[in-house]
């Protein structure tokens, strides 16, 4: 039983929510008759067409690849009700993954753009696609966005009744729970819910005295609501109803890290830690009951304190697959956010994150572009293919690339090194305009060091 359109937004549903659990609960039976999650799948060794399309992918065995899944340290978001979508795995062993984020705002209401900047996130390299939305016809808007995504596609549930109620705090505890079951039956692949939020965690946020306190709009709109209503986050207060919704659609749940530090002076704080405790438990709970589960890990850390939260939120969420937003190393790169975030997500992916979300040169000043989110792919792409450069599992491969690379550069063989490349627009672009009249770039000319040598040696 769930209200259609905007939030509820009024109290004269109160005994709504009690009415929705029983009426899933009898859903969820039914369902169990005919239908498992991809976990569920794993933990009874079933070879499922797309784990086998993974597999190959990945260049793992398809047991290996059926053990991780089953151990919850690898996800394969997909919905239900998806049906074209190329599936990507998420976690050890797999190549790096990153995240591109679309999405109208307040301030800005662009459909067109939104799903143009899709369009060139995936034609860029992007493995995923998340819309923000919070400006516009919500609905809408995520629905022509996922039209275009051939990619798991995320969403933050919240969002959305947070912007149908006039005030946050008038939002109801089914407005939470509408909201995620709505998206899941559009087909949302992976949700960003910040469940690890609760009572005790925001009193330690208090203490902590952090300088730019909540940054993350997910957690905020919650822990508004919460101090507003004197009332337990729904979704950490009702988590295993929250698991019932997701389990029906198999989607992937995003654990959000609802106490990322904002700024540097914020990395390492107690709230921090506090939060990833918090989010190891309910990875348990969504393992008991056949959910796949990811983390999402922290905002701003400087280099050094990087691997010290890698492993930490690693350890106590047992190995599940770690998704992060930059690291951002430095809070002074306004411009050139995509450069700080991608030489975070190197350090990262280093110790052990997997999935990366990318940050265009507009982080901190503005919605971005469609150049923007070419310009964050590309870079979220290099640090990502850096990880795999030393990842157990993918280094082999990813090395025989810059092996190739490097033999096309000896031979000074210009189309092979433009395929070879992330970005071959843009290189073959940079070579063309300034073309030398030689067969070397015009950097050198004729005095360039390799053909010199290959002529001497001949």
């Amino acid at each position: 039983m769930v209200v259609e359109g905007g939030g509820i937004c009024n109290k004269d549903y109160v005994g709504l929510f009690k009415i929705q659990i029983r009426a899933k609960s009898l859903s969820i039976e039914t369902t169990k008759l005919n239908f498992m999650t991809l976990i569920q799948l794993a933990r009874d060794k079933k070879e499922d067409e797309i784990i086998k399309e993974v597999a190959k992918y990945e260049g793992i065995e398809v047991e290996k690849l059926i053990r991780l899944i089953a151990r919850g340290e690898v996800v394969i978001p997909k919905n239900v009700r998806r049906e074209d979508i190329i599936p990507k795995a998420i976690g050890r062993f797999m190549s790096t993954k990153i995240n591109a984020n679309v999405g109208t705002s307040v301030d800005h209401v662009n459909i067109k753009e939104e799903v143009e900047k899709a369009v060139i996130a995936q034609r860029y390299g992007a493995d995923a696609i998340m819309d923000l939305s919070s400006g516009g016809d919500l609905d809408l808007i995520r629905r022509e966005i996922m039209k275009v995504v051939r990619v798991p596609f995320g969403t933050v549930p919240i969002y959305q009744p947070a912007r149908d109620c006039k005030n946050i705090a008038d939002m109801s505890e089914d407005d939470f729970f509408n909201a995620v079951e709505k998206h899941a039956r559009d087909g949302v692949d992976f949700m960003t819910i910040h469940a690890g939020v609760n009572k005790i965690s925001v009193e330690r946020l208090v203490r902590s005295r952090r300088l730019m306190g909540v940054v993350s709009r997910g957690g905020s709109i919650i822990i508004g609501w919460m101090i507003h209503n004197e009332k337990e986050n729904p979704y950490y207060k009702d988590f295993d109803y929250l698991l019932e919704i997701l389990r029906e659609y198999d989607v992937t749940i995003s654990l959000g890290d609802a106490f990322r530090p904002g700024c540097i002076a914020d990395s390492s704080d107690r709230a921090k830690f506090m939060e990833f405790i918090v989010l190891g438990e309910l990875v348990e709970k969504c393992r008991e009951m056949g959910v796949q589960c990811m983390v999402e890990g922290p905002g701003h850390v400087p280099l050094d304190e990087i691997e010290t939260s890698v492993k930490a939120m690693k350890f106590v969420t047992k190995n599940s697959p770690l998704y992060l937003l930059g690291p951002i190393v430095t809070d002074i790169a306004a411009g050139y956010d995509h450069i700080a975030a991608a030489i975070g997500a190197a350090i990262a992916g280093m110790h052990g994150a997997d999935f990366i979300c990318y940050v265009t040169p507009s982080e901190h000043l503005a919605l971005p572009s469609v150049e923007d989110v070419r310009e964050g792919v590309i870079a979220a792409k290099i640090a990502a293919h850096a990880i795999d450069l030393v990842k157990e599992g993918q280094r082999e491969r990813a090395r025989m690339r810059d092996y190739e690379m490097s033999v096309a550069r000896k031979n000074l063989d210009w189309e092979k090194q433009f395929r070879l490349s992330i970005d071959p627009e843009k290189a073959r672009k940079v070579w063309e305009s300034r073309k030398s009249s030689s067969d070397a770039c015009s950097m050198c000319g004729d005095l360039c060091a390799l053909k010199i040598a290959k002529e001497a040696f001949e």
